[in-house]
């Protein structure tokens, strides 16, 4: 009965380990900002300084954004019944999509003001070169292409 009731165990703890490693992390928001200013900070080379100037009006700009993001995300998962429905939504998007455009536009100006339009430059790869890493990383963890 001994051995049953360890042979039991050890199967629902090597089951539950299994299942562990299976998962993906849970995501977090201030680790993920802080990894992309890390990121950001190294590949543009921004002192210090530079750096405690620079990211709280990038903040700035990222809350604005992601406000966008969020009314873009809503629009997408929903399906208009019928025409005016749908000349609606596709107007909504777009409206999101200048938007976007204009707040990029305005930071970009505010970023400039701040740092060297080289270093602002180099900022805006950093960025794009986080995300395509991270998208990478995380498609290769659920098993997607490379």
């Amino acid at each position: 009965m001994k051995k049953i009731l360890l042979l039991f165990i050890s199967l629902m703890s090597l089951t539950q380990a299994s299942a562990q490693f299976g998962k993906m992390p849970k995501f977090d928001p201030k680790q993920f900002q802080a990894d992309m200013e890390q990121f950001i900070t190294t590949e543009a080379a921004l002192s210090p300084k530079e750096a405690e100037a620079f990211f709280p009006v990038y903040r700035e700009m990222q809350k604005k954004q992601r406000i966008l993001f969020d009314q873009q995300r809503r629009l997408r998962h929903i399906k208009p019944t019928d025409e005016a429905g749908c000349r609606e939504a596709i107007q909504k998007s777009d409206d999101c999509e200048l938007q976007l455009k204009e707040i990029q536009l305005q930071y970009h100006k505010k970023f400039m003001k701040i740092l060297p339009a080289s270093k602002v430059y180099d900022v805006l790869r950093a960025e794009e070169k986080f995300h395509r890493q991270i998208f990478s990383m995380n498609r290769f963890r659920r098993g997607g292409k490379r």
